[in-house]
């Protein structure tokens, strides 16, 4: 079946990370609209920047909410006001209710899975709170004249960029099991402390300050928590483990890890 456009699924919190760098040679020439997803979760600051930036490219933007579902009932208009051109080109010659088709692109562990489900109203797509459950390429009606093709989430077989492959990591677009914990969480409390600390010192009572490593913000926040083990030492691994869950759960406050401008900066470089 032919497709008229292509929709690509985003994380808001790492719209630039969560892109595969091949997906626009692969799509080129086709319109395309932009799902920033967990909208819920990200910084909305930042997810009006980024929406902007997208709009810069040409690109139709659609923010929603994954677990809620807000905004998720608008992608429909938005997909014919995007092909608004064509739909008037099918009535011209006649053919007035033609089926469109969409193909849906993602990363793995995006949510794309689940937007399909809440844009359709039913469980076609299979969807698990983990990378890689889609195995194939299935059409998915929404309506008489809308359909998505649903595909299998694909990171790029090697990253150039250490970073995107953390922020990936941070958000569970990568398994666990390949990656450091610890390493990981100490990162992403590194991160916090520099950019939000104030979601530290509410979440985990402790306090960042200058010269700590990530590391030991882990272990200051694991000692508050009572994460102690024989001889009065950190269980780490633990308060990792915690960390990584609750902010991927949006229990430490809605967060963006890039910006737009270190995109600008990294194409001039």
């Amino acid at each position: 079946k032919k497709v008229d456009a292509v929709c690509e699924v985003l994380d808001a919190r790492i719209p630039a990370s969560s892109r595969n760098p091949d997906i626009d040679a692969l799509t080129a020439g086709r319109p395309r609209l932009i799902v920033l997803n967990h909208t819920d979760q990200a910084d909305e600051r930042r997810t009006r920047e980024w929406a902007a930036y997208f709009r810069g490219r040409g690109w139709a933007v659609l923010e929603t909410a994954a677990k809620s579902g807000a905004g998720v009932k608008q992608f429909a208009p938005a997909v014919r006001a995007l092909l608004a051109d064509k739909i008037r080109a099918y009535e011209e010659k006649g053919q007035a209710g033609r089926t469109v088709r969409v193909m849906v692109v993602g990363i793995p562990n995006v949510g794309k899975s689940t937007f399909i489900n809440k844009v359709s109203g039913r469980k076609t797509a299979k969807a698990e709170d983990r990378p890689g459950v889609t195995r194939s390429n299935q059409w998915v009606p929404v309506d008489p004249t809308l359909e998505l093709l649903d595909t299998p989430g694909i990171l790029w077989p090697k990253f150039e960029d250490q970073r995107a492959a953390e922020r990936l990591a941070f958000i569970g677009a990568i398994r666990d099991e390949v990656v450091d914990v610890e390493e990981l969480a100490s990162s992403l409390m590194l991160f916090l402390a520099k950019n939000y600390p104030e979601c530290l010192r509410e979440r985990y009572k402790i306090e960042p300050e200058a010269g700590d490593g990530g590391f030991e913000l882990l272990e200051k926040a694991g000692r508050k928590r009572g994460f102690l083990i024989s001889g009065g030492e950190v269980n780490t691994e633990r308060m990792a483990n915690i960390l990584l869950d609750e902010f991927r759960g949006g229990k430490l406050g809605r967060f963006t890890l890039e910006t737009p401008e270190e995109m600008e900066d990294g194409s001039k470089n």
